[in-house]
């Protein structure tokens, strides 16, 4: 009996040691296998960088520029920005963007200075990105809103924040501001 206890203890042992071994040649595979590679992961690689944003006056508010710092993070699979009004706001805040390939689209967090918090969705469509969400205004009202990079080039692009009262039929564009790299 004590033969065969020992018999089995050791091809335990030496099937935990091959497992053990298959597990760590999987996980270093795994390691080493890059995520996000697919083209729709770069669909918002032209935002990379650092840039000075300008915008007109309107709407009650002055004319103005900030900046945005815009990085890809955690492997490639997050798109990070930093955006900063001052001196032309006090608005500060982040996003972070991610491809999800289940859904084929973006999703974006928006989070600032004001207590704001946006989540968004959306993708390209004819050379332009487009994000979406469906929104109440203070008086109840159902809204869309929308967030839209177009014009886009290596060392600029427009951004419009713009809004439909009429489920996306029309869209009214709120604050428009344009984009130029400010570093290579």
């Amino acid at each position: 009996m004590r033969e065969v206890f020992g018999h089995l203890l050791l091809v335990a042992v030496l099937a935990t040691a091959g497992f053990a071994q298959s597990h760590a040649k999987s996980a270093a595979s795994s390691a080493t296998a890059r995520p996000c590679t697919d083209p729709s992961h770069h669909e918002f690689d032209f935002w990379l960088g650092d840039w000075r944003a300008s915008w007109p006056a309107g709407q009650g508010s002055a004319a103005g520029n900030g900046k945005n710092h815009i990085t890809s993070i955690l492997d490639g699979c997050v798109i990070q920005e930093q955006f900063d009004g001052a001196p032309g706001m006090p608005l500060r805040g982040s996003s972070f963007s991610v491809y999800v390939p289940q859904a084929k689209r973006w999703q974006q967090t928006w989070v600032d200075n004001q207590g704001g918090y946006l989540d968004f969705i959306g993708g390209m469509s004819q050379g332009s990105m487009i994000l979406w969400r469906d929104a109440v205004t203070p008086q109840g009202q159902k809204i869309k809103q929308r967030m839209v990079w177009k014009n886009i080039s290596h060392e600029s692009f427009d951004w419009s924040w713009e809004r439909s009262t009429d489920d996306g039929k029309t869209w009214t564009v709120v604050w428009p501001i344009h984009y130029t790299r400010t570093k290579t």
